[in-house]
Protein backbone atom coordinates (compact mmCIF):
# COMPACT_ATOMS: atom_id res chain seq x y z
CA UNK A 1 0.00 0.00 0.00
CA UNK A 2 0.86 3.44 -0.60
CA UNK A 3 1.26 5.51 2.69
CA UNK A 4 0.08 3.81 5.83
CA UNK A 5 -2.69 2.03 6.04
CA UNK A 6 -5.45 2.97 9.04
CA UNK A 7 -7.88 0.57 10.79
CA UNK A 8 -11.83 1.26 10.35
CA UNK A 9 -12.54 3.50 13.31
CA UNK A 10 -15.71 1.84 15.66
CA UNK A 11 -17.15 5.44 16.62
CA UNK A 12 -18.28 7.98 14.45
CA UNK A 13 -17.06 10.58 17.01
CA UNK A 14 -14.36 12.83 16.20
CA UNK A 15 -13.17 12.59 19.32
CA UNK A 16 -12.52 8.70 18.36
CA UNK A 17 -9.95 9.25 16.22
CA UNK A 18 -6.52 10.24 17.94
CA UNK A 19 -3.60 12.15 17.03
CA UNK A 20 -1.94 9.31 15.84
CA UNK A 21 -4.30 8.31 13.34
CA UNK A 22 -4.91 11.24 11.40
CA UNK A 23 -4.15 10.81 7.48
CA UNK A 24 -0.41 11.18 7.10
CA UNK A 25 1.08 14.02 4.90
CA UNK A 26 0.76 11.20 1.82
CA UNK A 27 -2.75 11.22 2.03
CA UNK A 28 -5.05 14.21 0.89
CA UNK A 29 -7.84 14.45 2.72
CA UNK A 30 -10.56 17.16 0.83
CA UNK A 31 -12.18 19.79 2.17
CA UNK A 32 -15.69 19.71 3.03
CA UNK A 33 -18.19 21.82 0.57
CA UNK A 34 -19.58 25.28 1.77
CA UNK A 35 -22.26 24.81 4.38
CA UNK A 36 -21.16 21.39 4.58
CA UNK A 37 -20.98 19.63 8.31
CA UNK A 38 -17.44 18.20 8.94
CA UNK A 39 -18.06 14.35 8.24
CA UNK A 40 -16.90 11.74 10.83
CA UNK A 41 -17.51 8.94 8.33
CA UNK A 42 -14.42 7.34 7.04
CA UNK A 43 -13.08 4.69 4.41
CA UNK A 44 -12.80 1.22 5.44
CA UNK A 45 -9.11 1.07 5.77
CA UNK A 46 -7.83 3.87 4.20
CA UNK A 47 -8.93 6.78 6.91
CA UNK A 48 -10.21 8.70 4.23
CA UNK A 49 -13.36 11.21 5.32
CA UNK A 50 -16.30 10.92 3.03
CA UNK A 51 -18.49 12.95 2.20
CA UNK A 52 -21.11 13.35 4.57
CA UNK A 53 -23.98 13.04 2.26
CA UNK A 54 -23.19 9.46 1.10
CA UNK A 55 -21.20 6.62 2.36
CA UNK A 56 -18.11 4.51 0.29
CA UNK A 57 -20.31 1.74 -0.65
CA UNK A 58 -22.87 3.56 -2.08
CA UNK A 59 -20.62 6.59 -4.08
CA UNK A 60 -18.77 3.18 -5.25
CA UNK A 61 -21.79 1.46 -6.35
CA UNK A 62 -22.68 4.68 -8.31
CA UNK A 63 -19.13 4.32 -9.91
CA UNK A 64 -19.88 0.87 -10.80
CA UNK A 65 -23.43 2.08 -12.58
CA UNK A 66 -21.48 5.29 -14.44
CA UNK A 67 -18.25 3.44 -15.30
CA UNK A 68 -18.68 -0.16 -15.69
CA UNK A 69 -21.34 -0.96 -18.05
CA UNK A 70 -19.78 1.60 -20.94
CA UNK A 71 -16.58 -0.12 -20.58
CA UNK A 72 -17.72 -3.76 -21.30
CA UNK A 73 -20.50 -2.58 -23.78
CA UNK A 74 -17.42 -1.07 -25.87
CA UNK A 75 -15.44 -3.73 -25.68
CA UNK A 76 -18.04 -6.45 -26.10
CA UNK A 77 -18.43 -4.59 -29.10
CA UNK A 78 -14.90 -4.23 -30.14
CA UNK A 79 -14.18 -7.62 -29.75
CA UNK A 80 -17.12 -9.01 -31.71
CA UNK A 81 -15.98 -6.63 -34.37
CA UNK A 82 -12.77 -8.25 -34.34
CA UNK A 83 -13.02 -12.34 -34.22
CA UNK A 84 -16.84 -12.22 -36.23
CA UNK A 85 -14.36 -13.29 -39.22
CA UNK A 86 -13.77 -16.57 -37.70
CA UNK A 87 -18.22 -16.91 -38.01
CA UNK A 88 -17.87 -15.48 -41.53
CA UNK A 89 -15.34 -18.04 -42.60
CA UNK A 90 -17.84 -20.83 -41.22
CA UNK A 91 -20.41 -19.08 -44.13
CA UNK A 92 -17.94 -19.23 -47.47
CA UNK A 93 -15.87 -15.95 -46.71
CA UNK A 94 -12.89 -17.90 -48.61
CA UNK A 95 -14.88 -19.00 -51.53
CA UNK A 96 -16.96 -16.15 -52.00
CA UNK A 97 -13.56 -13.90 -52.16
CA UNK A 98 -11.79 -16.62 -54.00
CA UNK A 99 -8.70 -17.09 -51.46
CA UNK A 100 -6.64 -20.04 -52.42
CA UNK A 101 -7.89 -23.26 -50.76
CA UNK A 102 -5.62 -24.97 -47.76
CA UNK A 103 -3.43 -21.41 -48.26
CA UNK A 104 -2.63 -18.94 -45.36
CA UNK A 105 -4.71 -16.34 -46.88
CA UNK A 106 -7.03 -16.51 -44.23
CA UNK A 107 -4.02 -16.39 -41.74
CA UNK A 108 -3.07 -13.55 -43.20
CA UNK A 109 -5.89 -11.40 -43.13
CA UNK A 110 -5.63 -12.29 -39.33
CA UNK A 111 -2.36 -10.93 -38.84
CA UNK A 112 -2.46 -7.70 -40.62
CA UNK A 113 -5.07 -6.72 -38.19
CA UNK A 114 -2.16 -6.87 -35.21
CA UNK A 115 0.18 -4.35 -37.31
CA UNK A 116 -1.41 -1.15 -36.53
CA UNK A 117 -2.77 -2.79 -33.22
CA UNK A 118 0.59 -3.04 -31.63
CA UNK A 119 2.03 0.02 -33.18
CA UNK A 120 -0.60 2.89 -32.36
CA UNK A 121 -1.27 1.96 -28.54
CA UNK A 122 0.78 3.64 -26.90
CA UNK A 123 0.17 7.07 -29.06
CA UNK A 124 -3.59 5.87 -28.49
CA UNK A 125 -3.15 6.15 -24.79
CA UNK A 126 -1.37 9.19 -24.86
CA UNK A 127 -4.58 11.33 -27.36
CA UNK A 128 -7.09 9.69 -24.78
CA UNK A 129 -5.27 11.68 -21.72
CA UNK A 130 -5.87 14.34 -23.79
CA UNK A 131 -8.96 14.55 -25.24
CA UNK A 132 -10.85 12.41 -22.62
CA UNK A 133 -11.88 8.58 -22.85
CA UNK A 134 -15.63 9.81 -23.65
CA UNK A 135 -14.02 12.02 -27.14
CA UNK A 136 -11.56 9.50 -27.79
CA UNK A 137 -13.39 5.62 -27.21
CA UNK A 138 -16.24 7.15 -28.89
CA UNK A 139 -14.50 8.27 -32.01
CA UNK A 140 -12.71 4.98 -31.81
CA UNK A 141 -15.84 3.23 -31.44
CA UNK A 142 -17.65 4.71 -34.29
CA UNK A 143 -14.18 3.95 -36.76
CA UNK A 144 -14.36 0.20 -35.99
CA UNK A 145 -18.03 0.50 -36.38
CA UNK A 146 -17.77 1.95 -39.66
CA UNK A 147 -15.07 -0.05 -40.76
CA UNK A 148 -16.85 -3.37 -39.75
CA UNK A 149 -19.58 -2.40 -41.99
CA UNK A 150 -17.45 -1.93 -45.00
CA UNK A 151 -15.78 -5.58 -44.64
CA UNK A 152 -18.84 -6.88 -45.57
CA UNK A 153 -19.31 -4.85 -48.76
CA UNK A 154 -15.64 -5.78 -49.90
CA UNK A 155 -15.34 -8.10 -53.18
CA UNK A 156 -12.17 -9.23 -53.33
CA UNK A 157 -8.96 -10.37 -50.72
CA UNK A 158 -7.48 -7.21 -51.23
CA UNK A 159 -10.42 -5.23 -49.99
CA UNK A 160 -10.54 -7.83 -47.30
CA UNK A 161 -6.73 -7.17 -46.05
CA UNK A 162 -7.54 -3.17 -46.15
CA UNK A 163 -10.63 -3.40 -43.89
CA UNK A 164 -8.91 -5.80 -41.20
CA UNK A 165 -5.68 -3.36 -41.43
CA UNK A 166 -7.91 -0.21 -40.32
CA UNK A 167 -10.21 -1.73 -37.95
CA UNK A 168 -6.55 -2.47 -36.05
CA UNK A 169 -6.10 1.10 -36.91
CA UNK A 170 -9.42 2.50 -34.80
CA UNK A 171 -9.66 -1.08 -32.30
CA UNK A 172 -6.16 0.16 -31.12
CA UNK A 173 -7.23 1.94 -28.17
CA UNK A 174 -9.68 0.19 -26.87
CA UNK A 175 -8.45 -2.60 -24.32
CA UNK A 176 -5.66 -0.77 -23.00
CA UNK A 177 -7.91 2.71 -22.57
CA UNK A 178 -10.24 1.05 -20.71
CA UNK A 179 -7.91 -0.63 -18.57
CA UNK A 180 -6.41 2.94 -18.00
CA UNK A 181 -10.10 4.69 -17.41
CA UNK A 182 -10.70 1.56 -14.89
CA UNK A 183 -7.59 2.30 -12.91
CA UNK A 184 -8.14 5.38 -12.47
CA UNK A 185 -11.20 4.68 -10.33
CA UNK A 186 -11.16 1.90 -8.59
CA UNK A 187 -8.70 0.78 -5.43
CA UNK A 188 -6.13 -1.84 -5.89
CA UNK A 189 -7.80 -4.09 -3.38
CA UNK A 190 -11.46 -3.58 -5.60
CA UNK A 191 -10.46 -3.47 -9.21
CA UNK A 192 -9.97 -7.45 -10.05
CA UNK A 193 -14.16 -7.70 -10.04
CA UNK A 194 -14.39 -4.73 -12.16
CA UNK A 195 -11.32 -5.50 -14.14
CA UNK A 196 -12.66 -9.33 -15.01
CA UNK A 197 -16.23 -8.16 -15.57
CA UNK A 198 -14.54 -5.84 -18.11
CA UNK A 199 -12.23 -8.33 -19.49
CA UNK A 200 -15.12 -11.16 -19.53
CA UNK A 201 -17.04 -9.06 -22.27
CA UNK A 202 -14.42 -10.69 -24.70
CA UNK A 203 -15.92 -14.38 -23.33
CA UNK A 204 -19.99 -12.80 -23.75
CA UNK A 205 -18.57 -11.49 -26.92
CA UNK A 206 -17.14 -15.14 -28.12
CA UNK A 207 -21.04 -16.49 -26.60
CA UNK A 208 -23.13 -14.07 -27.98
CA UNK A 209 -21.15 -13.89 -31.75
CA UNK A 210 -21.60 -17.43 -31.92
CA UNK A 211 -25.58 -17.21 -31.22
CA UNK A 212 -25.35 -14.13 -33.54
CA UNK A 213 -23.89 -15.84 -36.34
CA UNK A 214 -25.99 -18.68 -36.12
CA UNK A 215 -29.41 -16.50 -36.53
CA UNK A 216 -28.21 -14.21 -39.08
CA UNK A 217 -26.82 -17.27 -41.40
CA UNK A 218 -30.01 -17.91 -42.45
CA UNK A 219 -30.17 -14.38 -43.73
CA UNK A 220 -28.01 -16.47 -46.56
CA UNK A 221 -28.77 -15.01 -50.14
CA UNK A 222 -31.24 -12.57 -48.88
CA UNK A 223 -31.34 -9.64 -51.08
CA UNK A 224 -28.17 -11.29 -52.84
CA UNK A 225 -25.83 -11.01 -49.70
CA UNK A 226 -24.52 -14.20 -48.39
CA UNK A 227 -24.97 -14.71 -44.55
CA UNK A 228 -21.51 -13.74 -43.87
CA UNK A 229 -21.43 -9.97 -45.71
CA UNK A 230 -24.57 -10.09 -42.88
CA UNK A 231 -22.59 -10.76 -40.09
CA UNK A 232 -20.22 -8.00 -40.70
CA UNK A 233 -23.00 -5.44 -41.80
CA UNK A 234 -25.14 -5.86 -38.88
CA UNK A 235 -22.49 -6.58 -36.21
CA UNK A 236 -20.88 -3.19 -37.65
CA UNK A 237 -24.52 -1.28 -37.80
CA UNK A 238 -24.70 -2.04 -34.20
CA UNK A 239 -21.07 -1.06 -33.12
CA UNK A 240 -21.76 2.53 -35.14
CA UNK A 241 -25.04 3.09 -33.25
CA UNK A 242 -23.86 2.26 -29.94
CA UNK A 243 -20.63 4.79 -30.64
CA UNK A 244 -23.48 8.15 -31.31
CA UNK A 245 -24.63 7.25 -27.82
CA UNK A 246 -21.45 7.22 -26.39
CA UNK A 247 -20.57 10.48 -27.81
CA UNK A 248 -22.43 12.05 -25.22
CA UNK A 249 -22.53 9.60 -22.35
CA UNK A 250 -19.56 7.74 -22.27
CA UNK A 251 -17.73 8.20 -18.74
CA UNK A 252 -14.07 9.89 -18.64
CA UNK A 253 -11.83 10.32 -15.61
CA UNK A 254 -12.71 11.04 -12.04
CA UNK A 255 -11.31 15.28 -12.36
CA UNK A 256 -14.43 15.50 -15.28
CA UNK A 257 -16.98 13.51 -13.80
CA UNK A 258 -20.00 15.58 -14.11
CA UNK A 259 -22.37 13.19 -12.57
CA UNK A 260 -20.10 13.82 -8.96
CA UNK A 261 -20.39 16.71 -6.84
CA UNK A 262 -17.15 18.73 -6.01
CA UNK A 263 -16.25 16.78 -2.55
CA UNK A 264 -17.17 13.62 -3.85
CA UNK A 265 -14.92 14.17 -6.65
CA UNK A 266 -12.19 14.79 -3.57
CA UNK A 267 -13.18 11.79 -1.97
CA UNK A 268 -12.48 9.61 -5.05
CA UNK A 269 -9.29 11.66 -5.22
CA UNK A 270 -8.35 10.80 -1.38
CA UNK A 271 -8.87 7.41 -1.35
CA UNK A 272 -6.77 6.91 -4.47
CA UNK A 273 -4.38 8.75 -3.42
CA UNK A 274 -4.42 6.95 -0.42
CA UNK A 275 -4.18 3.55 -2.10
CA UNK A 276 -1.40 4.55 -5.01
CA UNK A 277 0.12 8.03 -4.31
CA UNK A 278 -1.13 11.00 -6.54
CA UNK A 279 -1.64 10.44 -10.06
CA UNK A 280 -0.52 13.68 -11.89
CA UNK A 281 -3.83 13.95 -13.59
CA UNK A 282 -2.91 17.14 -14.68
CA UNK A 283 0.06 16.77 -16.21
CA UNK A 284 1.18 15.76 -19.97
CA UNK A 285 2.97 12.84 -20.73
CA UNK A 286 6.27 13.39 -22.21
CA UNK A 287 9.13 11.09 -24.13
CA UNK A 288 11.25 10.95 -21.01
CA UNK A 289 8.22 9.35 -19.22
CA UNK A 290 8.23 6.71 -21.66
CA UNK A 291 11.77 6.07 -21.55
CA UNK A 292 12.08 5.92 -17.61
CA UNK A 293 8.72 3.36 -17.72
CA UNK A 294 10.70 1.62 -20.45
CA UNK A 295 13.69 0.62 -18.08
CA UNK A 296 12.30 -0.61 -15.50
CA UNK A 297 12.44 -4.91 -15.99
CA UNK A 298 8.94 -5.22 -14.24
CA UNK A 299 7.29 -3.65 -16.99
CA UNK A 300 9.11 -5.85 -19.42
CA UNK A 301 7.85 -8.62 -17.11
CA UNK A 302 4.29 -7.35 -17.56
CA UNK A 303 4.47 -7.30 -21.43
CA UNK A 304 5.60 -11.30 -21.61
CA UNK A 305 2.97 -12.39 -19.12
CA UNK A 306 0.17 -11.23 -20.93
CA UNK A 307 1.93 -12.15 -24.29
CA UNK A 308 2.47 -15.71 -23.17
CA UNK A 309 -1.39 -15.57 -22.49
CA UNK A 310 -2.55 -13.84 -25.80
CA UNK A 311 -1.20 -16.45 -28.00
CA UNK A 312 -3.71 -19.45 -27.07
CA UNK A 313 -6.35 -16.43 -26.16
CA UNK A 314 -6.51 -15.67 -29.56
CA UNK A 315 -6.00 -18.87 -31.03
CA UNK A 316 -8.81 -20.28 -29.42
CA UNK A 317 -11.13 -17.15 -30.65
CA UNK A 318 -10.12 -17.29 -34.07
CA UNK A 319 -9.90 -20.85 -34.96
CA UNK A 320 -12.46 -22.77 -32.01
CA UNK A 321 -14.99 -22.78 -34.81
CA UNK A 322 -12.61 -24.25 -37.38
CA UNK A 323 -11.28 -26.63 -34.59
CA UNK A 324 -15.39 -27.43 -33.33
CA UNK A 325 -16.19 -27.74 -37.51
CA UNK A 326 -13.49 -30.77 -37.57
CA UNK A 327 -16.05 -32.97 -35.60
CA UNK A 328 -18.13 -32.67 -38.44
CA UNK A 329 -20.93 -30.83 -37.31
CA UNK A 330 -22.78 -28.52 -39.87
CA UNK A 331 -22.12 -24.08 -39.81
CA UNK A 332 -24.82 -24.20 -37.88
CA UNK A 333 -24.56 -26.00 -34.97
CA UNK A 334 -20.35 -25.01 -34.71
CA UNK A 335 -21.22 -22.02 -34.28
CA UNK A 336 -23.90 -23.09 -31.21
CA UNK A 337 -21.56 -25.23 -29.76
CA UNK A 338 -18.93 -22.38 -29.53
CA UNK A 339 -21.28 -20.55 -27.34
CA UNK A 340 -21.07 -23.42 -23.77
CA UNK A 341 -16.97 -22.65 -23.57
CA UNK A 342 -17.12 -18.79 -24.10
CA UNK A 343 -20.06 -19.10 -20.93
CA UNK A 344 -17.88 -21.14 -18.64
CA UNK A 345 -15.10 -18.81 -19.29
CA UNK A 346 -17.29 -15.74 -17.99
CA UNK A 347 -18.11 -17.92 -15.04
CA UNK A 348 -14.68 -18.92 -13.92
CA UNK A 349 -12.83 -15.74 -14.40
CA UNK A 350 -15.89 -13.80 -12.19
CA UNK A 351 -15.32 -16.43 -9.77
CA UNK A 352 -11.50 -15.82 -9.43
CA UNK A 353 -12.17 -11.72 -9.45
CA UNK A 354 -13.88 -12.37 -6.34
CA UNK A 355 -11.52 -14.77 -4.27
CA UNK A 356 -8.53 -12.18 -5.22
CA UNK A 357 -9.99 -9.65 -4.62
CA UNK A 358 -11.24 -11.30 -1.19
CA UNK A 359 -7.66 -12.33 -0.63
CA UNK A 360 -6.07 -9.44 -1.60
CA UNK A 361 -3.62 -11.36 -3.98
CA UNK A 362 -3.76 -11.98 -7.27
CA UNK A 363 -0.37 -14.02 -8.41
CA UNK A 364 -1.81 -17.39 -7.14
CA UNK A 365 -5.26 -16.53 -9.05
CA UNK A 366 -3.13 -16.24 -12.07
CA UNK A 367 -1.02 -19.67 -12.16
CA UNK A 368 -3.85 -21.73 -11.21
CA UNK A 369 -5.77 -20.83 -14.17
CA UNK A 370 -3.07 -21.31 -16.16
CA UNK A 371 -2.73 -24.90 -15.39
CA UNK A 372 -6.70 -25.12 -16.05
CA UNK A 373 -5.38 -24.34 -19.99
CA UNK A 374 -2.69 -26.38 -20.06
CA UNK A 375 -4.45 -29.28 -19.21
CA UNK A 376 -7.25 -28.46 -21.91
CA UNK A 377 -4.38 -28.54 -24.85
CA UNK A 378 -2.66 -31.49 -23.22
CA UNK A 379 -6.08 -33.46 -23.69
CA UNK A 380 -6.12 -31.76 -27.41
CA UNK A 381 -2.59 -33.09 -27.93
CA UNK A 382 -3.42 -36.58 -27.15
CA UNK A 383 -6.61 -37.60 -27.36
CA UNK A 384 -8.10 -37.60 -30.89
CA UNK A 385 -11.05 -40.17 -31.04
CA UNK A 386 -13.31 -38.87 -28.09
CA UNK A 387 -15.50 -36.12 -29.62
CA UNK A 388 -17.11 -35.38 -26.13
CA UNK A 389 -13.56 -35.39 -24.35
CA UNK A 390 -12.01 -33.16 -27.20
CA UNK A 391 -15.18 -30.49 -26.79
CA UNK A 392 -14.67 -30.69 -22.96
CA UNK A 393 -11.25 -29.81 -23.07
CA UNK A 394 -12.47 -26.12 -24.79
CA UNK A 395 -14.19 -25.72 -22.14
CA UNK A 396 -11.04 -26.01 -19.83
CA UNK A 397 -8.84 -23.79 -22.31
CA UNK A 398 -11.59 -21.41 -22.62
CA UNK A 399 -11.93 -20.79 -19.11
CA UNK A 400 -8.19 -21.37 -17.87
CA UNK A 401 -6.99 -18.85 -20.38
CA UNK A 402 -9.81 -15.78 -20.24
CA UNK A 403 -9.32 -16.23 -16.26
CA UNK A 404 -5.48 -15.72 -15.73
CA UNK A 405 -5.74 -12.78 -18.77
CA UNK A 406 -8.04 -10.32 -16.52
CA UNK A 407 -5.95 -11.04 -13.37
CA UNK A 408 -2.42 -10.53 -15.13
CA UNK A 409 -3.44 -7.32 -16.80
CA UNK A 410 -5.34 -6.22 -13.27
CA UNK A 411 -1.87 -7.33 -11.69
CA UNK A 412 0.26 -5.34 -13.56
CA UNK A 413 -1.70 -2.27 -14.38
CA UNK A 414 -2.52 -1.82 -10.37
CA UNK A 415 0.95 -1.72 -9.11
CA UNK A 416 1.79 1.17 -11.59
CA UNK A 417 1.95 4.44 -10.23
CA UNK A 418 0.35 7.66 -11.66
CA UNK A 419 -1.31 8.68 -14.79
CA UNK A 420 1.93 8.70 -16.89
CA UNK A 421 3.48 5.58 -15.60
CA UNK A 422 0.20 3.75 -15.91
CA UNK A 423 -0.97 5.03 -19.46
CA UNK A 424 2.32 4.08 -20.64
CA UNK A 425 2.70 0.78 -18.90
CA UNK A 426 -0.72 -0.68 -19.67
CA UNK A 427 -0.55 0.54 -23.20
CA UNK A 428 3.19 -1.11 -23.49
CA UNK A 429 1.77 -4.27 -21.84
CA UNK A 430 -0.98 -4.66 -24.05
CA UNK A 431 0.57 -3.54 -27.13
CA UNK A 432 3.78 -5.95 -26.60
CA UNK A 433 1.09 -8.94 -25.73
CA UNK A 434 -0.49 -7.92 -29.34
CA UNK A 435 2.34 -9.34 -31.02
CA UNK A 436 1.26 -12.62 -29.67
CA UNK A 437 -1.73 -12.23 -31.53
CA UNK A 438 0.42 -12.53 -34.93
CA UNK A 439 1.90 -15.85 -33.93
CA UNK A 440 -1.55 -17.05 -33.19
CA UNK A 441 -2.76 -16.25 -36.59
CA UNK A 442 -0.39 -19.02 -38.12
CA UNK A 443 -0.28 -21.20 -35.24
CA UNK A 444 -3.46 -23.45 -36.99
CA UNK A 445 -3.45 -23.54 -40.51
CA UNK A 446 -5.48 -25.53 -42.91
CA UNK A 447 -2.74 -27.69 -43.85
CA UNK A 448 -2.44 -28.89 -40.21
CA UNK A 449 -6.53 -30.72 -39.54
CA UNK A 450 -7.53 -32.30 -37.97
CA UNK A 451 -5.18 -33.01 -35.21
CA UNK A 452 -3.95 -29.10 -35.13
CA UNK A 453 -0.70 -30.75 -33.05
CA UNK A 454 1.51 -27.86 -34.36
CA UNK A 455 -0.83 -25.42 -33.18
CA UNK A 456 -1.46 -27.39 -29.63
CA UNK A 457 2.40 -27.12 -29.25
CA UNK A 458 2.89 -23.65 -29.97
CA UNK A 459 -0.23 -22.85 -27.52
CA UNK A 460 1.33 -24.64 -24.42
CA UNK A 461 4.78 -23.28 -25.02
CA UNK A 462 3.45 -20.04 -24.62
CA UNK A 463 1.43 -20.35 -21.95
CA UNK A 464 4.55 -21.82 -20.28
CA UNK A 465 6.41 -18.47 -20.60
CA UNK A 466 3.18 -16.61 -19.26
CA UNK A 467 3.85 -18.72 -15.99
CA UNK A 468 7.26 -18.42 -15.52
CA UNK A 469 7.18 -15.00 -16.46
CA UNK A 470 4.45 -14.71 -13.38
CA UNK A 471 6.82 -16.04 -11.12
CA UNK A 472 9.29 -13.60 -12.10
CA UNK A 473 7.17 -10.64 -11.66
CA UNK A 474 6.51 -11.94 -8.16
CA UNK A 475 9.51 -12.31 -7.21
CA UNK A 476 10.89 -9.13 -8.32
CA UNK A 477 7.84 -7.05 -6.53
CA UNK A 478 8.12 -8.99 -3.21
CA UNK A 479 11.94 -8.28 -3.05
CA UNK A 480 11.15 -4.47 -3.87
CA UNK A 481 8.59 -4.68 -0.92
CA UNK A 482 11.11 -6.36 1.26
CA UNK A 483 14.41 -4.03 0.69
CA UNK A 484 11.74 -0.48 0.69
CA UNK A 485 10.78 -1.72 4.12
CA UNK A 486 14.15 -1.97 5.34
CA UNK A 487 15.37 1.16 3.87
CA UNK A 488 14.96 4.52 5.59
CA UNK A 489 11.47 5.15 5.54
CA UNK A 490 11.92 8.91 5.26
CA UNK A 491 14.00 10.04 2.20
CA UNK A 492 12.85 13.29 1.93
CA UNK A 493 10.96 13.58 -1.06
CA UNK A 494 8.53 16.58 -1.96
CA UNK A 495 5.67 15.82 -2.48
CA UNK A 496 5.86 16.72 -6.53
CA UNK A 497 8.92 14.23 -6.50
CA UNK A 498 6.26 11.50 -4.86
CA UNK A 499 4.29 12.28 -7.58
CA UNK A 500 6.73 12.07 -10.35
CA UNK A 501 8.03 8.55 -9.15
CA UNK A 502 4.96 7.10 -8.96
CA UNK A 503 5.01 3.28 -7.97
CA UNK A 504 8.86 4.36 -7.49
CA UNK A 505 8.29 6.34 -4.97
CA UNK A 506 10.16 4.22 -1.68
CA UNK A 507 6.53 4.51 0.08
CA UNK A 508 4.64 2.47 -2.44
CA UNK A 509 4.07 -1.15 -1.99
CA UNK A 510 3.28 -3.64 -4.70
CA UNK A 511 0.70 -5.66 -4.65
CA UNK A 512 1.49 -9.71 -4.67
Amino acid sequence: MFGRKYPAKESDSPASVDEDDLPTANTYVPSPAVGEPITTSYDSDLHVPCPAHTTERRLVSRIDVHVVPFLVVLYLLAFLDRVNVANARAFGLEADLHMAPNSVEYNTALTIFFVPYIVLEIPSNILLKRFSPRVWLSVCCLGFGLVSVCQGLVQSYAGLLATRFFLGVFECGMFPGCFYLLGMWYRRSEAQKRFSLFFSSTSLAGAFGGLLASAIGNLDHVRGYRGWRWIFILEGVLTFCVGLVFLFTFPSFPEQATWLSEDERAYVRARLEADQGRNAAERKITLADVKTVMSDVKVWLGGLMYFGLIVPAYSYAYFAPTIIGVYGYSPIQTQLRSVPPWAAAFGLAMLVAVASDWARHRFLFAILPICISIAGFAILFNVHNHVDVEYAALFLIAAGTYSAMPVIVCWFNMNLGGHHRRAIGTAWQIGFGNIGGIIATYSFISTDAPLFKKGYSICVSFICLSAASCCLYALAIARENRRRTKAVQDVGLTEYEKTELGDLNPEFRYML
